[in-house]
């Protein structure tokens, strides 16, 4: 009776696991077990896709607004802007004039804002909820420079002033804030001039596309920096905008309408994305219950532990790229949702999510392709050669951390590629990919012939050793793993102790009834018997 009872245990159990590694079309003709979780993400690729596009739209309009306010200020500030900026700066100047032509013309130009500006822009609260204009002025406490002479005295620390200017004090001579002693700059002191201000704006654009407008808050900065005292002093401008929730909009048409459809169809991508996250989770649970309850089986009827490549095949990895990307596409959806009430303005947080949300929703369709054999080819060569593949990957990336330090820290003041460690990595990657390699060579400055003989070794040893060497063979390793597959889909996968068991007769007969005709034909294709032993699916 005991050995009847393990018996039917074990018949239990094989059904268990056979069913468990069926795909969804092959569970439903065996116990007509509909596919949801099949069903969901398909609806929720359309779903979800929808709404990153319909939200990418929006962003879009967000930074445009953003950039084309940023690039008007700099021609409004900035006298003499060409455009362009001139590398990690705006633009620059040479002279005592231009310098105090250029700090007295942002000045006049923030008074006369209202005037000359295109934009729907007003002036905002400082520091102090005190409307104009802040500047300030660093540098040394006192000194005495003789450079004829070849001498200096001067004490290091530094000491910083500032003057605020409203647009009341604006109104006045422009003779009397001008004259004022705080503008009489001693250059050979001087280390910079900061004229910071604030600007509010409404965004008027998204109207068009039914949607409420945003109203923003500018905290523009102007940096005259003079640390170098090299006898030019870059112009820095920067702009940070923040978006704000608008005190008083009164709009009439239909975008209040428009607004509730979208909120009611972000809702509903989040119940969907509850659902699919339930059931994914459920399955994983009852995976791991199946897990727990083939060991204890194998061990008690072979004294032995499983392998471990057995033990990972009831965590099913697609089901965790499914539960992340429901996750953040849950969050994402309540984030628009806020931003679409006007209650939260993170936008960026918002796209990072959805977009990844939408990627891994994207990626999770190869797994559906992967029960058909002409396309599994893929994951199996992917999932045979990552190992390797991340192996070669942290030898290689040893050398070339070696050549973006030895390259930023020689080839850095004599090329732009190459001035910080950011841009020596990016130029690196392009060389490896055969980007921009006459350019690398020709832009180094040939102001030291050793630095320009140690740059041409140091290029043709990296292009050399990278392209011919080192991705000839991390190629080799993915067409070795390739071959591999290959040769295993033609003679037959090495038999795993799960899939011996599998393979193992029962002592019952397997009951399967008939399909539908309509599910017969949208379902996928079942594979032939003598394919079984290729991979595992569930």
């Amino acid at each position: 009776m005991a050995h009847l009872d393990s018996e039917v245990k074990e018949d239990c159990l094989r059904e268990d696991l056979k069913f468990y590694f069926m795909n969804p079309c092959e569970k439903f003709r065996a116990r007509q077990q509909i596919p949801w979780k099949l069903c969901l993400q398909i609806l929720k690729i359309v779903m979800v896709t929808t709404q990153l596009v319909r939200f990418g739209l929006s962003n879009q309009l967000v930074v445009a607004f953003k950039e084309e306010n940023a690039a008007a200020f700099k021609h409004l500030f900035l006298k003499g802007y060409s455009g362009t900026d001139e590398d990690d700066y705006s633009c620059s100047v040479y002279t005592q004039e231009d310098a105090y032509e250029s700090i007295f013309f942002a000045i006049n130009q923030y008074h006369r804002l209202r005037n000359i500006s295109l934009g729907t822009l007003g002036y905002g609260e400082s520091e102090g909820n005190r409307i104009g204009l802040k500047v300030c002025k660093q540098h040394y406490k006192k000194g005495t420079m003789f450079p004829s002479n070849e001498t200096l005295n001067i004490d290091s620390d530094i000491k910083i002033d500032c003057i605020h200017l409203d647009p009341q004090a604006l109104s006045q001579s422009s003779e009397d804030w001008k004259n004022s002693p705080f503008f009489s700059l001693e250059f050979y002191r001087l280390l910079q001039v900061e004229i910071s201000f604030q600007l509010k704006g409404i965004d008027l654009q998204t109207i068009h596309s039914r949607e409420l407008p945003d109203c923003y808050v500018f905290q523009n900065t102007i940096t005259f920096d003079n640390n170098a005292h090299s006898g030019k002093i870059k112009i820095y401008f920067d702009s940070d905008a923040n978006i704000e929730e608008c005190k008083d909009l009164t709009i009439s048409g239909s975008i209040q309408k428009n607004t509730q459809y979208v909120l009611v169809f972000d809702a509903f991508v989040i119940v969907i994305c509850l659902a699919s996250l339930i059931l994914c989770t459920r399955s994983i649970v009852l995976a791991l219950r199946l897990r727990k309850r083939f060991l204890n089986f194998f061990l008690e009827k072979y004294k032995r532990q499983v392998c471990d490549a057995d033990q990972w095949e009831f965590v099913n990895g697609w089901y965790v790229l499914v539960i992340t990307s429901d996750l953040m596409t849950v969050i994402g959806s309540v984030l628009k949702m806020e931003i679409k009430a006007k209650n939260l303005t993170n936008y960026d947080l918002c796209s990072i999510l959805l977009g990844t949300s939408t990627l891994f929703v994207w990626v999770g369709v190869i797994r559906y392709l992967g029960y058909f054999q002409a396309y599994n080819v893929l994951i199996l060569t992917m999932q045979a050669s990552l190992p390797k593949v991340l192996r070669f990957c942290a030898c290689a990336g040893m050398i070339y951390l070696g050549y973006t330090f030895c390259g930023w820290i020689v080839l850095g003041p004599y090329h732009n590629k190459f001035q910080n460690l950011n841009t020596v990595a990016e130029c690196l990657f392009s060389l490896v990919n055969g980007d921009d390699m006459y350019a690398t060579f020709a832009h180094i400055q040939q102001k030291s012939l050793l630095v320009w003989l140690f740059s041409r070794l140091y290029l043709y040893s990296f292009i050399s050793l990278f392209i011919y060497m080192i991705l000839s063979l991390f190629i080799a390793l993915i067409t070795d793993s390739y071959d591999t597959i290959k040769k295993y889909q033609q003679n037959g996968f090495p038999v795993t102790d799960l899939q011996e068991f599998l393979k193992e007769s029962s002592s019952k007969e397997k009951c399967q009834k008939e399909s539908s005709p309509f599910l017969s034909r949208v379902c996928c294709l079942r594979r032939s018997r003598s394919d079984d032993h290729l991979i595992l699916v569930n």
